[in-house]
């Protein structure tokens, strides 16, 4: 007999001795009088001990019977009680809620949005945690994780949450003196600050306003896999560099670097918000992502300032 249905013999027993019937207690859950005399049979044989006294008026529970019936409704009262401390865990966004996601989309643009989801949500507790390597979310026990690019096929569940765009851009120190490219082939005649793992390394790939794309081999001093790093190089003058909006985006308001090639774009990456299943999807981490669908519109880079 499996647990669940040790749980379905001991609530068929209480409906008994509450209804005095086979046929009422039976009907009561659902579940034919043949059924129900069996599993009571089934419960007495286990037990070693005959629980209910058999009459043409009906049953009622013999003196272990009625002990049993005591024990048996303070179980089933714990189980419902558990049942329902799931469901309302379940129903709210409250807990601890693991998040992951990249170092310097972790640090510009998740930071500030989590604490502000914090505020809204006082019986939320956080580990936000950030790492430019790929995650494995059931291993680490991660809740929800957000990630750039097209996803591949998973059993995962996702929810996309908008585009990640970049641009080009070049400190105006570094400029003078120096032509302005007007084509992106025009760089190569340019140092090159290069992110080592997006935008396909040294070979950037533009589309114009026509639709025709370009692809671009560029050199230079400097390759990084953190994007903060090269655009402390493009600050400091070392070179032109292409980074996403949210990183470049104070830098070009204060105007200590440029945006460049303007009449062009570089790919756009996805943002996705993962999570371990499409089923059954706690309310803390659909709170969470029906939250943040909502705030990667527009220049949502803007706002991170």
């Amino acid at each position: 007999m499996t647990p669940m249905d040790r749980i379905q013999s001991l609530r068929l027993y209480v409906r008994l001795v509450d209804l005095g019937s086979f046929s009422k207690a039976a009907s009561d859950l659902g579940i034919g009088q043949p059924t129900a005399t069996k599993m009571v049979a089934q419960l007495e044989q286990r037990l070693g001990s005959r629980l209910l006294h058999r009459t043409t008026r009906g049953v009622s529970p013999t003196e272990v019977g009625q002990m049993f019936y005591e024990k048996c409704r303070l179980i089933l009262h714990h189980v419902d009680e558990a049942d329902t401390v799931a469901a309302l865990v379940q129903s709210q966004v409250q807990g601890l809620l693991r998040i992951n996601t990249s170092v310097a989309f972790g640090r510009r643009v998740m930071a500030p949005m989590v604490i502000n989801f914090m505020r809204q949500n006082p019986k939320l507790q956080i580990d936000l945690t950030f790492d430019d390597r790929y995650v494995d979310l059931v291993e680490q026990g991660i809740d929800v994780a957000i990630r750039m690019g097209r996803l591949g096929d998973s059993s995962l569940g996702a929810r996309y949450l908008g585009l990640n765009p970049w641009i080009v851009v070049a400190s105006p120190e570094y400029l003078k003196g120096r032509e302005l490219p007007a084509h992106p082939r025009d760089l190569v005649k340019h140092d090159a600050l290069i992110y080592s793992t997006a935008q396909g390394d040294a070979r950037w790939h533009f589309a114009g306003g026509d639709g025709a794309n370009e692809v671009v081999q560029v050199s230079g001093p400097l390759r990084s896999n953190n994007l903060s790093t090269l655009l402390v190089a493009a600050r400091n003058h070392m070179g032109v560099a292409a980074l996403p909006w949210y990183v470049a985006f104070q830098s070009v308001n204060s105007g200590a670097v440029v945006p460049l090639l303007t009449t062009y774009t570089l790919p756009a990456q996805e943002i996705h918000a993962v999570f371990p299943s499409p089923r059954l999807v706690p309310a803390k981490v659909k709170g969470f992502v029906d939250w943040l669908s909502g705030q990667f519109g527009g220049a949502w880079w803007e706002t991170q300032a």
